[in-house]
Parts: structure tokens; sequence; C-alpha cells
């Protein structure tokens, strides 16, 4: 406790002299001590990004976030550095995918072919189609169904972007996007609540233990690795579950408002 203390009190004195030096050497201190932020931003974000990203390019756009936040942080305004700096770390993370086009057209393609077959096995069936019966339904083996929906996992629920599930084979196909809260005007915001319903009724008809994953992934801000070692089970087989529970968000949220149409 007097450590972190102490440490509060040195991050305060170097934060006060930089903010009347602008001296670079103590901007690269601040950049240093706060460099583990990135690493953590991106085990945060690990399950979304695609394979096909590298690792030292994710990490190079993380640390620019870094290096604005550090230049524009004003510790004035009674914000913690740290919440700060994981909004913007995270922001140059996703513009870098968005610019990256990080979900090829073919990917796309497969995650709302995986998306019709458990829609109409859940309709033939009368429930939840298991993982063997919808590969079997695409024509798949197991192990490649499964790789192929962690592959699409990209393709995340948020709130800002649900919307048909049938979009252009061109289109964004799931791109991330912040509202303005400026322009969010009062249907926007009763549309954003009823979201917001939609999602929880959908989240509450998933299996117990995927339940869990999101809430320890999205509401405690558990990395994979973490949720992996609370479960007791390998990180790819929360990864697995995590993009099983997305696809069954998807197409659940698709069928709610198809009903509503």
């Amino acid at each position: 406790m007097v450590d972190q203390i102490e440490q509060q009190r040195v991050n305060a004195d170097l934060w006060a002299r930089y903010g009347v030096a602008r001296d670079p050497r103590l901007r690269e201190q601040l950049i240093l001590q706060y460099a583990p932020l990135v690493k953590y931003v991106m085990g945060r974000l690990a399950i979304s990004l695609p394979a096909i990203l590298d690792y030292e390019d994710v990490l190079s756009s993380g640390t620019i976030g870094l290096i604005e936040a550090v230049e524009r942080f004003d510790p004035e305004k009674g914000v913690k550095f740290e919440t700060y700096a994981i909004a913007r770390i995270k922001g140059s993370i996703i513009d870098t995918l968005r610019a990256l086009d990080r979900l090829p057209r073919s990917v796309r393609q497969k995650a709302r072919a995986a998306d019709r077959a458990t829609t109409q096995l859940t309709v033939d069936l009368g429930r939840e189609p298991t993982d063997h019966e919808v590969a079997e339904a695409l024509g798949l083996s197991l192990t490649d169904y499964l790789k192929q929906i962690v592959d699409a996992s990209w393709v995340t629920i948020s709130l800002d972007t649900m919307g048909p599930s049938d979009q252009d084979d061109d289109g964004p196909g799931g791109e991330i996007s912040v509202a303005d809260p400026d322009a969010e005007g009062v249907m926007a915001g009763l549309e954003r609540e009823e979201m917001i319903g939609e999602l929880a009724a959908s989240i509450r008809e998933l299996p117990e233990r995927e339940q869990l994953i999101l809430s320890l992934y999205y509401k405690d801000e558990l990395t994979m690795r973490e949720v992996s070692k609370v479960l007791g089970i390998s990180e790819s087989r929360v990864c697995q579950l995590h993009a099983r529970a997305l696809t069954r968000l998807r197409v659940s949220l698709a069928r709610q408002q198809g009903a509503a149409a």
C-alpha cells in the first residue's frame, strides 16, 4: 500500500513537471512507464484480431495511441491517465484494423453462412443446434467449423452496429463504430435502449458457460488467458466458446428484429 501511494506521488510529480516543461525526456519516461498498457489492451482485443494481422503492426499502432495520450492528457480534468490512455490505445488499434480491411470477403461470407445454417436448424429442430449439426449442414468437419467461427469472431456484437445480418458482401461486415453522443436524438436513444434489451434477452438464452465467458471478458475485463485459468480449460477452447456465443447472439438478434419487422 505504501509503495502504491509513493508511486502515485512520483507519477503526479512527473506529470506536473512534464506539463510545465514539455521536456521530450520526461515524455519518453512517461511513455516507457505506461507501455504495459498497450499489451494490456491487446490482450483484451486478442480474440478479435484477425490472424492475417502482424502482431508488431498492432503493437505499433497501440503505441502510437499511447504517445498521443501522453501528449494530450490533462491531469487537471480529474481523469486517471490509465482510463484515458486505454481508450486512445484501443481507438488507434481499431483505426488500424479498419484501414487494413480486417475481414476478407470470404470470411464474412462464411460467417453469414454459419448464421443462416444455425437459424434454419433452430427452426427445423425446435432447439439450438449442436456444433456437430451446424458443421454437418455446412459440409464441414467439426474441426474446420470451429476454426471458421473463431476466424470470423471479429464480426462481433456491437450496440452501435446491430442491423440486418444480410448486408451486401462488400459491406463492412461488423465494423465497429462509436456513436456521437452529441448527435444522438430522442429516437436514437430509444432505439439504443431497445437494442440493449434485445441483447440482454439474447444473452440470457445462451448456455450458462457461454454467459459466464461473456461476463468475465466484457464485464470483468479479463483476457482470454485469464478466463481460461478461471474456467480450467484451454485458451483455444475459450476462444471457440466465445465465438460460438457471438454466432448465437447474432442469430438471436436477427430473429428478434425479423419478428419485429
